[in-house]
């Protein structure tokens, strides 16, 4: 699959920091350039012990992790008014995150004085409320528009086509009610039906969200007291997640030797980078799992949607395993490192034949047979 996630913000909260640590990509930081900014594309690996692990027991030739595309994009969001004409966000900048899978939103709270910001001050639950005034409003005026010109499109349209854009109509109304009271679409509980009437205006406010608070190195080892306010902002809310990450620090640390990073994280009484924490929660915001292939030529994490089938899922492998699919051999890659391999797997029963419809679980690994 080909995700993507958006990161963006209010301008010198640390977006291209974080882009560039997460992919490891070198784009300039500490400029900007107003909204027309160029955007930064890069993949991320998602972390997972279980692909290293279950390589270390096949020692394929190749192994390959789960993937995220990122994009770094910059933002002059101004606070506006629903009576105004336009958002504050730009045509173009606005389109490139309709095409997100989801949002990462930074924010800041960092005290540097060196470091402008924006908005005269660090307070990040200003800045969460900022952008979020301006998804709101660039979704507000979509929805309007399309309302003002369905009249028309209604008295014309008969039969199958006029019960949809009757329902289309409706899911729009309900979405405008919710904007008008700047409620983000995701908190409305469309149905299927609407979701499905409104999916290609790709509105804002339907994206999950990731808030990434971009933290001071002081408040590194005890960063509640900064995340605490904004979990309970978000906490009314649908599909949407957060994590602290100090990104200068982590900066700092991604230019020492492995074994001195683990001590130095370990001396701030971190367990993990940060880093993996955003892509992870990136990966679980979007309701995706990983199912794993196995052998001595690779090792690798496929990403599918939560109970997806098997049969779907061999076709994310190759689209002949999909429509050639006869059944899936399973396993629990815990429970094959267990038995040393597949042979010994079978030999102990528990190893699983599975068919079309059986809804693939994390950490499984699938070994598909199918008719060419």
């Amino acid at each position: 699959m080909n995700l993507v996630s958006t990161i963006t913000g209010l301008p010198y909260v640390g977006k291209t920091t974080l882009f560039n640590l997460l992919t490891g990509a070198h784009a300039a930081t500490g400029s900007f350039k107003g909204a027309e900014a160029e955007t930064n594309v890069g993949v991320a690996k998602v972390p997972d012990e279980r692909v290293d692990r279950l390589a270390v027991l096949y020692k394929p030739k190749k192994t390959t992790h789960a993937e995220v595309l990122y994009r770094d994009l910059g933002l002059a969001a101004r606070v506006h008014d629903k009576t105004a004409s336009e958002p504050g966000i730009s045509p173009a900048k606005l389109g490139d995150l309709r095409s997100s899978d989801a949002i990462v939103h930074v924010v800041r709270a960092f005290r540097d004085p060196s470091v402008p910001h924006a908005s005269g001050g660090v307070d990040p639950l200003r800045d969460l409320a900022t952008l979020e005034l301006e998804l709101l409003f660039a979704d507000h005026a979509v929805a309007s528009r399309r309302l003002e010109r369905m009249e028309p499109e209604l008295r014309a349209a008969k039969g199958a086509e006029h019960d949809a854009r009757e329902l289309e109509q409706a899911a729009l109304r309900k979405a405008v009610a919710a904007l008008d009271a700047e409620t983000p679409l995701r908190d409305v509980g469309l149905s299927a039906d609407e979701q499905k009437a409104v999916r290609g205006f790709r509105f804002l406010t339907l994206l999950p969200q990731l808030v990434v608070v971009n933290l001071d190195e002081a408040d590194v080892g005890s960063p509640e007291p900064v995340l605490g306010p904004i979990r309970e902002a978000i906490a009314r809310h649908k599909a949407m997640s957060v994590v602290g990450v100090c990104a200068k620090l982590e900066a700092e640390i991604a230019q020492l030797e492995p074994d001195e990073a683990a001590a130095f994280r370990a001396e701030l009484g971190v367990r993990e980078p940060a880093l993996d924490r955003v892509i992870r929660a990136t990966y679980e915001l979007l309701g995706l799992i990983s199912f794993f292939t196995v052998g001595e030529d690779e090792v690798r994490a496929w990403t599918v949607p939560a109970n997806t089938a098997a049969q779907q899922a061999a076709g994310a492998i190759h689209s002949d395993l999909e429509r050639g699919f006869i059944r899936a051999e399973v396993i629990a890659w815990d429970q094959l490192l267990a038995a040393g391999s597949e042979a010994n797997a079978k030999k102990q029963g528990i190893m699983r034949t599975e068919g079309k419809t059986y809804p693939v679980k994390d950490g499984e690994t699938l070994h598909v047979l199918f008719n060419v």
